[in-house]
């Protein structure tokens, strides 16, 4: 079959809508519910992303989709006791593939509600009954276990999107788009990121630790499918902040260390021991998170809501507390897909923890950038390679 009648496209109003291939057989097979134009879009940008992610490190990839941006991304290292924790894993038996998820909706919990999921690798067991617990839209892999196969299409009420890709498709060397009617045509975007892409070091301090060039390749390998201008910060395996779809640079290192700053807050002993009422939904609880670790956090705290969500009323935890926290943040790795117009986003990125930077330089700025790393004792590579992605 070389196409699929979608419902629409991006709204109900555009239709007719398809996917297709003009040669061949399309490289997908629909194994349960009927997935849509967004829906292959961020699957297809994800699938790209996580195949990357392994081909680069090694290990089982995973990714959070919404709206043709990762929300999340992630490679398979273990879990710590904390990390089982702020992800709301249950107690269940994790997989390296689940832990690559469980990081890539970690990241960010909120804007992964109702995601798509992406899979380097045969979706397992473990990774489908993680799955199971979260509000998702669907997800593509190269395959799934006959049991992940039967978890999976029982979500959503027996509609849950799964599709598996073909691992051997090997896409054709030009891309097009259509634009008010008009053809776009370029290459495909195929460069390969790896350890060597990250050699020209050009501060002071050149001193790369293994752990920061993985995590720096994980944010390099995001900003290739995301939504440009982007800023992402990667630490322990993940992505754990990203900016995507800014107008400034300084835009997109704002967002994205906010977000930082979030999945930092969500570690706090405070928030681990929120005391949430049982019957209290996986959404509602994430939001509540966000608001508690906010400068909204009073509106968590009024008589009135507390007792709604909480067995008791939570400490407040005031903003002088939560810069405290995060001022502890370290060894968190930014990538950047175009060049640093001015030392001020190495100012921001600082404040959340940022110790390496990769981005392409180029800038007519970029020793007043080489100069505030500098301060910082902030190690900067220059990739040469910008990553703009629309």
């Amino acid at each position: 079959m070389n196409e699929l009648e979608l419902k629409y496209g991006c709204n109900p109003n555009q239709k007719p809508a398809r996917i297709f291939i003009s040669d061949g057989a399309l490289p997908v097979e629909i194994l349960n519910g009927k997935p849509g134009f967004i829906n292959f879009l961020d699957a297809f940008n994800g699938y790209q992303l996580v195949c990357e992610l392994k081909e680069a490190t090694g290990l089982p990839a995973a990714a959070s989709f919404k709206h043709v941006s990762p929300a999340g991304a992630a490679v398979g290292l273990p879990l710590s006791d904390i990390e089982k924790k702020v992800y709301f894993t249950n107690g269940l038996p994790l997989s390296p593939l689940a832990c690559a998820y469980a990081r890539a909706r970690g990241a960010d919990r909120v804007c992964s509600y109702g995601d798509w999921i992406a899979l380097s690798d045969t979706c397992d067991e473990e990774t489908a009954n993680f799955i199971a617990l979260e509000v998702s839209d669907g997800i593509i892999a190269p395959g799934y276990t006959d049991r992940a196969l039967e978890i999976l299409k029982k979500k959503r009420k027996g509609g849950y999107n799964v599709v598996k890709i073909d691992p051997g498709y090997v896409p054709r060397e030009t891309e097009l788009k259509d634009v008010y009617g008009i053809t776009f045509e370029q290459g495909r975007n195929n460069l390969k990121i790896g350890p060597d892409f990250l050699s020209n070091t050009v501060t002071k301090n050149k001193t790369l630790p293994d752990y920061a060039v993985r995590d720096l390749l994980i944010a390099l390998i995001t900003l290739k499918y995301t939504q440009s201008n982007s800023v992402c910060y990667a630490k322990n395996g993940q992505a754990v902040g990203v900016g995507a779809g800014q107008q400034s640079r300084i835009h997109c290192t704002r967002l994205a260390g906010n977000k930082t700053d979030s999945w930092f807050l969500r570690q706090h002993p405070n928030v681990l021991d929120l005391p949430f009422k049982p019957e209290i939904s996986g959404p509602v609880r994430d939001n509540t998170i966000d608001l508690y670790t906010s400068d909204d956090s009073n509106d968590v705290l009024q008589d009135g809501i507390w007792q709604t969500l909480f067995t008791s009323k939570p400490r407040e935890m005031s903003r002088d507390e939560r810069m405290k926290w995060i001022s502890t943040a370290d060894d968190v790795s930014l990538g950047s897909d175009a060049f640093f117009p001015f030392g001020d986003n190495i100012e921001r990125a600082k404040r959340s923890g940022v110790k390496y930077i990769a981005q392409p330089g180029g800038s007519i700025r970029d020793d007043n950038v080489i100069e505030v790393c500098d301060k910082y004792k902030i190690v900067m590579v220059f990739t040469g390679m910008r990553l703009f992605h629309h």
